[in-house]
């Protein structure tokens, strides 16, 4: 099975990267560089960020 394609656009994930204080990690490694803590924060923010939205 192939992996999906992001829900998020890439930039909104660099955004939160940067906010969150791993975006170096993405610049030097990729996305894959990153902790799974740093990743579960990232999708925590997304969510927060679309509910914001939503309202």
């Amino acid at each position: 099975m192939g992996r999906r394609n992001g829900a998020m656009s890439n930039q909104l994930k660099e955004e939160i990267a940067k906010e969150l204080g791993f975006y170096d990690t993405v610049q030097q490694e990729g996305w894959g560089g990153i902790r799974a803590k740093d990743a579960g924060n990232m999708v925590k923010r997304a969510i927060e960020i679309a509910e914001q939205r939503m309202k």
